[in-house]
């Protein structure tokens, strides 16, 4: 049974997939053509984002039995298409859930705290207290919208902080707790202090965050973006902080990014990022949300344990 790597992933995987009788191979390079010529040599796949695996692929894929992408999204592939055709489509949104919620109370209170303006200063001698005196987030009302891996384990880290959470889900249903309450979307745009994007992306929520869903919203608010650029209008969002609807941004992710999330060229960005560059309540990070020492190596265990898993018989 021979599976392709077309990206990058922690060698945990390659070691646990070698042990179970797989022959491992790498691919790291070759463009889509060309892996479109020889996917039907191998039973299984592990992929993060250079590669769309369309309908296309799936279809020429004659003996492929599963895909295994590591991470969380999977916009990049055609799921209808591959349970068509019998292919398991594996993820392992537990390898850095983790990561994602610490990332993302990290960023908020480096914009309370005004955590980079205040080292800034200090390291040019400047000793401004008062005009770095912070605000708290205990005791405000932080609504996360979409409560899959990521929208639940920030819940869980937020749990200690004196924070009412309330938390929606278009697709799930009865999974609040003594520290959540499940609320409809009206009320949690109404009420929220801070709101937490935690969306998988489709077409339903590509520009999610636009200049209605802003100015829908019941008080100026803080919003977090942890998962895809794609969630959120910058434009609009240059408006909402114009206009104070918005009172500060927490962003790991960003429209302009390609889809293999790797590329960001300073010379192509529009206007509008340079002017959401300058502002002093937005905090900005490289896509690294869920990208730790820690979860680089669950991101590959947990997809090993998940291929482990699969009746290993019928996929010879």
């Amino acid at each position: 049974m021979r599976v392709l790597f077309l990206d990058t992933v922690h060698p945990v995987l390659e070691e646990r997939l070698t042990k179970m009788g797989f022959t491992c191979e790498f691919d790291l390079d070759a463009p889509y053509g060309e892996i479109l010529k020889h996917i039907n040599a191998y039973t299984g796949v592990v992929i993060r984002s250079r590669i769309p695996f369309d309908a296309e692929l799936i279809e020429a894929a004659k003996n492929l039995k599963f895909i295994a992408r590591s991470g969380s999204g999977l916009e990049n592939i055609d799921v209808d298409a591959a349970k068509n055709a019998g292919i398991q489509v594996l993820n392992s949104p537990e390898g850095n859930m983790d990561a994602v919620g610490e990332h993302a109370i990290g960023m908020l209170l480096m914009l309370f705290n005004k955590l980079r303006e205040g080292d800034r200063e200090v390291r040019r001698g400047i000793w401004n207290r008062e005009g770095n005196r912070g605000i708290e987030l205990a005791k405000m009302t932080v609504g996360i919208i979409g409560y899959g891996k990521m929208g639940s384990a920030l819940a869980k880290k937020l749990s200690g902080f004196g924070c009412e959470i309330l938390a929606h889900d278009k697709y799930k249903s009865s999974f609040g707790n003594e520290s959540v309450r499940e609320v409809e979307l009206d009320e949690l745009k109404a009420t929220s202090d801070v709101i937490s994007i935690h969306l998988p992306l489709s077409p339903e929520t590509d520009y999610y965050v636009d200049e209605a869903f802003i100015n829908s919203c019941g008080k100026p608010f803080f919003l977090v973006n942890t998962a895809r650029g794609k969630h959120v209008k910058i434009s609009a969002l240059l408006q909402g902080l114009e206009t104070q609807q918005i009172r500060g941004a927490c962003l790991d992710v960003l429209e302009y990014e390609s889809k293999s999330f790797e590329k960001l060229s300073i010379d192509e960005l529009p206007e509008d990022f340079k002017k959401l560059a300058e502002q002093t309540n937005v905090v900005l990070s490289p896509h690294v949300a869920g990208w730790t020492q820690e979860s680089y190596i669950k991101l590959s265990s947990f997809l090993a344990d998940k291929i482990e898993a699969l009746n290993l018989n019928a996929l010879k």
